[in-house]
């Protein structure tokens, strides 16, 4: 137990290095444009978190990845287009319309689909998940179109001058609403009795039966949980870049990728995993062509799996904040 201890301080360190390495070094080389790059990186990358978030609570409470986190994600934004700048709702009642309607549908297709495969393997299920992201792209593809469509900005427009840096009022909405977020979910698995018998049904599922808890209660709660994050980030995200059907799946791939890399089942893994994901994979795309910007997610995913698959701050049980 000391020596991975040790081992996982080490890589800590080597990467905190290496990150402030690439920061400084861009910032060196490009100036303004390269803070450009870093604040853009966050910005993206906080919407990771939230995705990566989404599918760390299910993992944890579940053993399952749902790969139509995304697809929350989606919803979200399209509902928001639909809601907020069609029907002409105010901001803030938009807002929680849409969540609370994603919320739902993640409710009722738990219950639907994943509740009666609760004896099933975890492959399975798995299975269906992917089903259920196809079902949901091909629905909202039929509701909107394939068209994409665009959100207005919260609070306008114009842009902050920061060290020569632009940065979009919609970015402060980003951060703000990654961080409630994770503070949310930090206190509901540490101060409250059901994110505790979550985290014990996690642990130990059968000594958690004994005990009285319900492992198709925290199955609902937490895709309940992921949907409501799936369904903010990809409304916050909305203003910045076109909504359209098929958003998701690069959110979702994305966002399972954050999360593998800080640690399936690391609320606070997931937010590291999604800002380095996301600095570096700007970084990536001014210092090279832009299409080689999606494949660094997808490279950090193999190089992770094979060099240390539970992630920088992930463990193998249990939710950790």
């Amino acid at each position: 137990m000391a020596r991975r201890e040790v081992s996982r301080k080490t890589l800590l360190t080597v990467t905190a290095v290496f990150i402030a390495a690439v920061a400084g070094l861009t910032l060196a080389l490009k100036g303004s444009t390269g803070l450009q790059w870093i604040v853009s990186g966050l910005t993206v990358g906080s919407i990771y978190a939230l995705v990566a978030m989404g599918f760390s609570v299910i993992y944890s409470s579940t053993r399952v990845i749902n790969f139509a986190q995304g697809e929350f994600s989606m919803l979200g934004g399209m509902l928001m287009y639909s809601i907020y700048m069609r029907a002409g709702l105010p901001l803030p009642l938009a807002f929680l319309v849409s969540v609370l309607i994603v919320t739902l549908i993640g409710a009722g297709l738990e219950r639907a689909t994943i509740h009666p495969l609760r004896n099933q393997s975890v492959i399975s299920v798995i299975i269906v998940t992917i089903g259920l992201a196809i079902f949901i792209r091909a629905t909202a593809k039929l509701i909107w179109g394939s068209e994409p469509v665009k959100v207005a900005s919260f609070t306008g427009d114009k842009p902050l001058r920061f060290l020569g840096a632009s940065i979009v009022p919609q970015s402060f909405w980003v951060f703000g609403l990654t961080l409630l977020a994770f503070v949310l979910v930090f206190l509901f698995f540490d101060r409250t009795l059901l994110g505790k018998g979550m985290r014990a049904a996690a642990a130990n599922p059968d000594a958690a039966s004994l005990m009285g808890i319900s492992s198709s209660t925290s199955s609902l709660v937490a895709w309940t949980m992921a949907a409501a994050l799936g369904a903010a980030a990809g409304i916050v995200i909305a203003p910045i870049n076109f909504a359209y059907y098929y958003a998701g799946t690069m959110l979702g791939l994305k966002g399972f990728t954050a999360a593998i890399l800080g640690g399936l089942g690391s609320a606070s893994g997931a937010v590291v995993g999604g800002l380095l994901l996301g600095v570096l994979e700007t970084i990536v795309a001014g210092v090279f062509p832009s299409g080689y910007k999606s494949a660094v997610a997808f490279v950090i995913l193999i190089l992770v799996l094979l060099i240390r698959p539970e992630g920088l701050l992930g463990r193998s049980e249990g939710v950790k904040v």
